[in-house]
């Protein structure tokens, strides 16, 4: 007899993205390890679109240009980075977002170093040199 498996529905999980030490509780990646999250929306388009997997080094060096994972104001945001004055700035490149300024680097929590679109080696895209 054959028993289906379509019916059972997988367990969500939450995966936090915090260094390891930050909070003993989580289960978090080392700190200096790239990891990988996909592009959700269209606020990066259009050099991001929803659905790519965006590799991201936390101890990558962020610069006027950059796309970065950061962290403001308790939510994490996938911008781009752009001096500001004395400041920066985290930029969405669909105009329809807000900019973010911020006084310093210390929001930035890791720098896109390639994108890639699912199933496709040949849509492999890298950012750093």
């Amino acid at each position: 007899m054959w028993k289906r498996f379509d019916t059972m529905k997988p367990e969500r999980r939450v995966i936090p993205i915090a260094p390891q030490g930050v909070d003993s509780d989580l289960e978090a990646c080392s700190s200096a390890e790239p990891f990988a999250l996909m592009v959700l929306g269209d606020s990066m388009e259009p050099e991001f679109i929803e659905g790519e997997i965006i590799l991201i080094e936390p101890e990558g060096l962020a610069t006027d240009g950059s796309f970065v994972l950061a962290q403001l104001d308790g939510e994490w945001i996938f911008r781009q980075l752009a001096k500001q004055g004395s400041g920066w700035r985290l930029q969405a490149l669909n105009p329809a977002y807000p900019h973010a300024d911020i006084a310093g680097l210390d929001a930035v929590k890791g720098v896109i170093i390639q994108k890639s679109k699912p199933g496709s080696r040949k849509a492999t895209k890298r950012y750093v040199e």
